[in-house]
């Protein structure tokens, strides 16, 4: 049987350790969007005023800060199904028939023979990527310098 050789190594030689690596790729480009983001954020933060009273504040100098994201985990899952099946059908009918009346006798005979031999492969796939994202406090260190770059900027005003 053909089919199933090559049903089984187009299965086994699915390309897994290049889907693990461009998920992981892709969570470190994600990460990197996601970094860059969050650092915009704060800039639109520490550019954006708020008055009080008669004095001018600016968001991070009152406690704002952006949010920052980070992958936890990332899940790869695929399922493969396959079918393959073969069946063999063998079938024999035989008659027979005598005729005649007084006189000569005739005999008739028939033999109907039949085989047949079916295959059928299926295969199915089913695949998802589940990632997970939470927030996380911005690091401090870049805290501390937005505070600092807008305390000397306030100093100097």
């Amino acid at each position: 049987m053909a089919v199933a050789p090559k049903l089984t190594r187009a299965l086994i030689s699915a390309p897994l350790p290049t889907i693990i690596e461009q998920l992981g790729v892709s969570i470190a480009s994600a990460q990197a969007a996601l970094d860059r983001n969050s650092v915009q954020v704060a800039q639109q933060m520490a550019a954006s005023e708020v008055e009080i009273g008669d004095e001018t504040f600016n968001l991070i100098s009152l406690g704002f800060q952006p949010t920052f994201y980070a992958f936890t985990e990332a899940t790869v899952e695929s399922k493969l199904s396959f079918t393959l099946m073969e069946s063999n059908e063998f079938g024999i009918s035989v008659g027979a028939e005598v005729g005649g009346f007084a006189g000569p006798v005739m005999f008739g005979a028939s033999v109907d023979v039949s085989y047949s031999r079916k295959y059928s492969a299926s295969a199915e796939g089913q695949s998802s990527i589940a990632a997970r994202l939470v927030s996380l406090p911005p690091p401090e260190p870049f805290v501390a310098a937005l505070r600092r770059t807008f305390e000397t900027e306030a100093a100097e005003d």
